[in-house]
């Protein structure tokens, strides 16, 4: 691939709240705002929390989930008096670090989330951002702490929902496990290291470092799957199985058991090798979903610098 080289990316955003139960994010930002973080030496930094409302109440939104808010078409919809608090809040968001999609927006949006399931540091980003893969590459290449993957999701920007897409270049941070409303020092220190780590990098690519290209496994979401439920309630029938709870990322073949039903049926996997991702997450049972299948996929990038001034 030919190497690439684009303007200093001076502009960073650190949110944490878009959850307000999420509070590795939510102690972060409010650590940095306390000492007073808002430069390195060639970037500027602006903290957020993205959903005051939900932080104070300690829940993970108030009327809608903020983190579904930012496509295009539910930015540009018209405001009503009925219009969800989380909606208006995306508004205020998107004016304060983009617009999405803008030569104003911030360089680099990074939001910060937990999760209850075992899925250790997790990058999520969408489309193929040579960026958003060097700093993936560099965490992974840096941290032992934790094991470090990414995701990434297959979808335009101008469908991408997520607070990060609001930046030219977006990742989320995903640490976990952790229960919604507690904080862990491990998770904390790991999703630090990994934020660290990735001012780490742009100060130096800011610097004149050229960083070599290659290639980095990730996952790609293929489906969903929900709990067993009865067919006249609607209500969970089963539980995640024993044997794949906390094994986020381990190859689920056909035949492996998923569920284990409340009258002791073990439910087992049909249909193609695929990888478990957010295994049990308490916030996705109000969206049906017990865990996500992935395929493993590699994506190569290549080498990058910043332009230099002529």
């Amino acid at each position: 691939m030919e190497p690439v080289s684009l303007p200093p990316l001076s502009r960073v955003a650190i949110c944490g709240g878009t959850h307000g139960n999420e509070m590795s994010g939510v102690y972060m930002v409010r650590e940095m705002q306390k000492q007073k973080v808002h430069r390195t030496e060639s970037v500027s930094i602006t903290t957020v929390l993205s959903n005051p409302r939900a932080v104070d109440a300690c829940r993970r939104y108030m009327e809608t989930d903020l983190n579904r808010c930012f496509t295009d078409a539910l930015l540009s919809a018209p405001i009503t008096d009925s219009t969800p608090y989380e909606l208006r809040r995306a508004r205020e968001l998107n004016a304060q670090l983009g617009p999405k999609g803008s030569p104003e927006a911030v360089d680099l949006l990074c939001d910060l989330h937990n999760t209850t399931a075992n899925m250790g540091v997790c990058l999520i980003f969408y489309s193929l951002d040579w960026i958003t893969l060097h700093i993936y590459n560099y965490i992974q290449s840096k941290m032992t702490s934790a094991p470090v993957r990414a995701i990434q999701m297959d979808l335009p920007i101008s469908e991408a929902y997520s607070l990060e897409s609001v930046g030219k270049h977006g990742i989320a941070i995903e640490v976990g496990p952790q229960p919604t409303g507690v904080t862990r020092a491990d998770i904390f220190n790991m999703m630090k290291e990994a934020v660290d780590l990735t001012l780490e990098w742009l100060q130096k690519l800011n610097s004149g470092s050229t960083f070599e290209g290659g290639e980095v496994e990730a996952y790609t979401l293929v489906k969903s799957v929900d709990y067993p439920r009865d067919p006249t309630t609607n209500d969970i029938t089963a539980a995640i199985h024993p044997q794949l709870q906390d094994n986020d990322f381990k190859l689920l073949k056909p035949g492996d058991p998923i569920f284990l039903s409340f009258s002791g049926e073990t439910v087992k996997h049909e249909g193609e090798e695929l990888y478990p991702l957010f295994v049990n997450e308490c916030a996705y049972y109000e969206k049906k979903i017990a865990f996500h299948l992935a395929k493993k996929v590699t994506l190569t990038f290549p080498s990058i610098s910043v332009r230099k001034e002529d």
